[in-house]
């Protein structure tokens, strides 16, 4: 029956959607960046802003 093929064309379109978004959406919150870790706050390379003019 060509009148139910818009319906299927729907559904395909929802289905692909769907899995598009819940592929997006799991790459999202799944990846986890790796930060720089200090040992300790005060060991950062302190560079002097003397101006040699």
């Amino acid at each position: 029956m060509p009148q139910m093929s818009p319906i299927n064309w729907l559904s395909l379109f929802i289905v692909f959607s769907l899995t598009f978004m819940m592929f997006n959406m799991m790459n999202y919150y799944i990846y986890n960046p790796l930060l720089p870790k200090f040992n300790s706050i005060g060991s950062k390379n302190k560079t002097p802003l003397n101006w040699k003019w």
